[in-house]
């Protein structure tokens, strides 16, 4: 897929991937720029440890109506795709 900046330096990310990503309006986006590529990060919060019956259990912080189904295999896929090698 394409996109294109506009004059204020806006993309607009296709709604295919903002769904497949779990992204709504209102989502804090990390950028990243590395030699060849610019990433969006969603920044989300990360679990916390809880002790539950004498052992240390990570659990969510995000409550699950609030939690996007992302395909991650799907993900994974269609980037090892995105390169003709």
């Amino acid at each position: 897929m394409k996109a294109t900046i506009d004059k204020a330096g806006r993309v607009v990310i296709p709604a295919e991937l903002r769904s497949r990503a779990g992204l709504r309006p209102g989502t804090e986006l990390e950028v990243v720029l590395d030699d060849v590529s610019i990433r969006l990060i969603p920044c989300v919060p990360g679990p916390v440890l809880e002790r539950v019956e004498g052992r240390w259990v990570a659990s969510a912080t995000v409550p699950v109506a609030e939690r996007s189904a992302v395909d991650v295999a799907a993900l994974i896929d269609d980037e090892r795709n995105r390169w003709p090698w």
